[in-house]
């Protein structure tokens, strides 16, 4: 395992902080608590004896691993409100006339669709708009 090398190094603890966050933010979607604590365990077993590992290192990696976990979470509970968002905003626009922004497409809106860039309206005529900025809803 690559943390009992990196580990071992001279004042490696610290940067193996660093890079353990930066890998934990990019795949935090993956990574949990009990990833965190195997990781944790295994720094802590393959430490070097002679120069354990400093308390206020520890201290600040556990630190560490709880602003990304509540970074998480805030991040699921904005993706929520977002989605709930989008579901009122669909619900507002059903049987109404909406015209695109360029004035190009109108029509009345048969279904909304929530997807990931927002939501998005078929029209009778079977187009399908996005609900942006500059569309008239009427």
């Amino acid at each position: 395992m690559t943390v009992a090398s990196t580990t071992s190094a001279t004042g490696g603890v610290t940067s193996t902080a660093a890079a353990a966050a930066k890998a934990t933010s990019s795949v935090a979607s993956s990574m949990n608590s009990d990833t965190f604590l195997t990781l944790l365990v295994a720094q802590l077993k393959n430490q070097d004896p002679t120069k354990p590992m400093d308390s206020t290192q520890y201290v600040g990696e556990l630190a560490t691993f709880s602003q990304v976990e509540q970074a998480t979470k805030t991040n699921q509970k904005l993706d929520s409100l977002l989605a709930s968002s989008f579901l009122d905003q669909a619900d507002s626009v059903i049987g109404r006339t909406l015209t695109s922004a360029d004035g190009t497409v109108t029509g009345t809106v048969q279904s909304v669709k929530v997807t990931a860039d927002g939501v998005q309206a078929r029209l009778t005529s079977g187009a399908d708009v996005l609900l942006t900025s500059g569309i008239t809803i009427q």
